[in-house]
């Protein structure tokens, strides 16, 4: 099986943010990711994860108002200066937590602006991006995400990433698959990463539909994890889902599956 991590924005949500790193640690994971983490300083969630000697393995830039339903930052041509603020943020709390990646959310279409220009600027700013993290060791991802939960989403497929990331052609910038969102947009998820593998370097997961803990939804998640075993993949495979009830009683996957 891979390597497990906890997406901690939502799993253990019981707990504050801070404290969320001795309940993963204490759950069986040896690393976490936030997507963002930006509500506290830095220096205090970097002790909390080495006080429950978990890794931080990645966090996503800032993205704006995108989460509140805006365009968000990263291809919005109009919005670059305010992606390099972004970046710029970014990279303190990546240097701070000693992250091994920075996920850029490309954002929705703004219909006042040119689609291809949004492209444009998307890749641009990835490869802004994975040119200023690379000095410090840090990958830079991009996702694609279902444009049925985020409508508008500039990339909502791995082909359209793949697009976007030709002409990025930066070799620190790469992408971050989402069982979920490969569901979602009903693609074939054994197809999708043996043709993409090579090009991710971070997989998220949960269940669909419901984007609930494995075994509540019809993914066949353990045979992917073992495809993923059989393609090479040395990554990690965050748990990105929405506990059905609690966080503790969704995590019988990790004991059966470790």
């Amino acid at each position: 099986m891979p390597r497990f991590a906890a997406n901690l924005s939502l799993l253990f949500t019981e707990l504050p943010l801070p404290a969320r790193f001795a309940a993963a640690a204490a759950a069986g994971f040896d690393a976490v990711e936030i997507q963002f983490p930006y509500d506290y300083p830095a220096p205090l969630l970097r002790d909390a994860a080495a006080a429950a000697a978990v890794d931080i393995i990645l966090i996503n830039l800032p993205a704006g108002d995108l989460m509140a339903g805006g365009y968000g930052l990263a291809s919005h041509p109009a919005r670059t200066a305010q992606f390099m603020a972004a970046l710029a943020e970014g990279e303190h709390y990546a240097q701070v937590l000693g992250v091994q990646m920075v996920n850029v959310l490309a954002g929705r279409f703004d219909p006042q602006q040119d689609a291809a220009l949004t492209r444009q600027t998307l890749a641009a700013n990835l490869a802004l991006a994975g040119e200023w993290l690379a000095v410090h060791g840090i990958r830079v991802t991009c996702e694609a995400i279902n444009n049925l939960d985020m409508p508008g989403f500039v990339v909502s497929t791995p082909a359209e990433l793949a697009a976007v990331l030709a002409e990025v052609a930066h070799p620190n910038v790469g992408m971050q698959l989402d069982l979920y969102h490969l569901a979602r947009m009903r693609l074939d998820l054994a197809a999708t990463l043996t043709q993409y593998l090579s090009q991710t370097g971070h997989i998220q997961f949960a269940d669909c539909p419901g984007r609930h803990e494995p075994g509540t939804g019809e993914l066949p998640l353990a045979q992917i994890f073992a495809l993923l075993d059989e393609l090479g993949y040395t990554g990690w495979c965050a748990a990105e889902y929405k506990p059905a009830t609690s966080t503790a009683d969704s995590l019988s996957w990790l004991a059966s599956w470790y």
